[in-house]
């Protein structure tokens, strides 16, 4: 595989994480949002915590017209307005694109079958697609480092389950919740860390860990609002990073001014279907790139930096198998 084509599937790569948007149609004026109602005891154990965060398995379609994107390790591009439309569990579909300047953006999608994003090369556009299941088993050798699915836990549509936590929760130094689960995929077992606000009981940051422990994604979200009618908070700006095997990190912020929950704005039947874009590749085709190493913690560290101890105990030290370093050390990560 040529260099550029490389780092131009990289850079392309950054519209999977447009498929961050969520939630009921209407204006909202982010700065003046009231905060989320108080829904957790203090020290809740993994049960109470678990039964906060899967509050928004009640959201199953999202939709907006009124994205925006900032690019934010491509500083030449400038901000792409957005549509989105999500349907879980895998099909969604979002157009990205410039500003007053049509047929030169990007094209996100996915179904139950495969997922593609098509961008401009030239003068023409180019279709990357790669079947879901295929794709999982490649993940540690692929040039996007994460399942799109991932991408959709990032805007706060991520789900909690106490069988599968196998550290925490824990209060950190800066007063958000802590905990630790595998993540069983066909590629070998990740573990993500997530932080949970300690009232409103809500993830805000998301780390994901491959099986040999290196860091290859990470969220930040901010400016939450309550919807009642679903009985959820989702975020109105979501930040992502994600680090590939090879070449530099992605960084990209979404911000969604509004929202539509549990009904998709668009009346198009094949709105989940691949593009027939005559210029294709395979995803699956470029895999095989030097994999990167993994992290190695110093000596006698731990990821837990002064935890206050809850019900569920106090997590031990992590290991090889349970990755460390920053930003798990008390310090809230932005």
């Amino acid at each position: 595989m040529h260099d550029a084509r490389t780092k131009t599937v990289l850079r392309s790569a950054l519209a999977l994480g447009l498929v961050l948007s969520g939630g009921c149609v209407r204006n909202a004026t982010v700065a003046n949002l009231p905060p989320p109602p108080v829904v957790l005891p203090a020290a809740p154990d993994i049960n109470a915590l678990a039964a906060a965060v899967n509050r928004t398995d009640a959201i199953r379609e999202l939709s907006t017209n009124s994205a925006t994107l900032d690019v934010l390790s491509m500083t030449a591009v400038p901000k792409l307005t957005a549509t989105m439309h999500l349907q879980r569990e895998r099909n969604f579909r979002l157009k990205a694109s410039i500003p007053l300047i049509m047929g030169s953006g990007i094209d996100l999608g996915s179904n139950s079958k495969e997922f593609w994003f098509e961008v401009p090369e030239g003068m023409s556009q180019t279709l990357y697609y790669a079947n879901h299941e295929q794709y999982s088993h490649n993940l540690q050798r692929a040039i996007l480092p994460v399942d799109p699915s991932w991408l959709i836990e990032a805007i706060g549509l991520a789900r909690l389950d106490p069988t599968t936590v196998i550290a925490g929760p824990v209060t950190r130094t800066d007063g958000l919740i802590e905990v630790r689960n595998s993540v069983s995929t066909a590629a070998g077992t990740y573990q993500r860390v997530c932080f949970i606000e300690p009232t409103a009981g809500y993830i805000s940051h998301l780390f994901l860990y491959s099986p040999n422990g290196r860091l290859v994604a990470k969220s930040f979200s901010s400016e939450h609002e309550y919807f009642e009618s679903v009985d959820s908070v989702l975020p109105h700006r979501v930040k992502i990073e994600l680090f590939p095997s090879a070449g530099p990190p992605l960084a990209m912020q979404l911000h969604v001014p509004t929202y539509s929950i549990n009904q998709l704005l668009s009346g198009d039947p094949q709105l989940f279907q691949m593009p027939a874009t005559e210029n294709r590749l395979d995803l699956l085709q470029m895999t095989g790139m030097p994999q990167a190493t993994s992290y190695s913690p110093p000596p006698g560290t731990s990821a837990w930096a002064e935890p206050t101890t809850t019900a569920a105990g106090t997590p031990s030290q992590y290991t090889a198998a349970a990755p460390t370093g920053n930003p798990m050390r008390g310090v809230r990560y932005e």
